[in-house]
């Protein structure tokens, strides 16, 4: 089963072709603007690296957020495009679970956290486990997630990986707590993982929706009475 995932929802854009367990073709650029020019042409460079029409594809992917209010906007209205003219299931992936696999193949660990600066002393959050999701994304202070996921993970005394732009001030306080963690280079999703993930996910016909777990600093102006 072949699978099209993006991500352009933080520090990144990236795009992966994924058959089963073979990577077809793969790109990852670290920017912070500029998602929307550099993700049609990375798709389609893929695309031709696959030696795939758009046609071949059997399922997409994207990655919901959290994350930038215009990074989430722009894979998910490019992803929703070809969802309608390929007639094909669209998978929504979270950032943080993207990340957290990531983290998890790479250290080998059975529990992964993803930490993402959120900004004013916040965070976005999420754990998870090998089959599980352990604690769902939410916007939290720092002390608060890494309390949170303290409280869940330090009866078996395992090593937690972490991952994301806030890893490292994270490690440092959930070692205070008495838990042990190893940091990743990890700071934004790969749509390789997005794939992965995707291409064990059962399809729906529902479309996914941006995860915004702040509301937008922009308001329009009060009506006046």
């Amino acid at each position: 089963m072949t699978v099209l995932a993006v991500d352009t929802a933080l520090g990144a854009c990236s795009a992966a072709v994924l058959d089963g367990n073979d990577v077809l073709a793969q790109r990852f650029e670290c920017m912070e603007r500029g998602h929307a020019e550099a993700l049609a042409p990375m798709v389609q460079s893929v695309m031709r690296e696959a030696n795939l029409r758009f046609g071949d594809l059997a399922r997409l992917a994207v990655t919901t957020g959290p994350g930038t209010f215009t990074g989430q906007r722009v894979g998910m209205a490019f992803m929703r495009g070809l969802r309608i003219a390929l007639k094909l299931p669209l998978i929504g992936v979270t950032t943080l679970e993207a990340m957290a696999r990531a983290a998890m193949k790479e250290t080998g660990a059975l529990f992964a956290a993803a930490l993402q600066d959120a900004k004013r002393g916040e965070v976005y959050a999420a754990l998870y486990a090998k089959a599980d999701v352990l604690a769902a994304p939410e916007l939290l202070p720092l002390g608060d997630a890494v309390q949170t996921i303290w409280n869940r993970t330090r009866t078996g005394g395992e090593m937690l990986a972490l991952a994301g732009t806030a890893a490292m001030d994270a490690r440092e306080q959930y070692v205070a707590l008495g838990g042990k963690a190893r940091v990743t280079d990890i700071v934004a999703p790969d749509a390789l993982w997005v794939a992965r993930i995707a291409a064990m996910t059962t399809p729906t016909d529902a479309v996914p929706k941006p995860l915004y777990l702040r509301p937008p600093d922009a308001r329009l102006p009060a009506r006046s009475a």
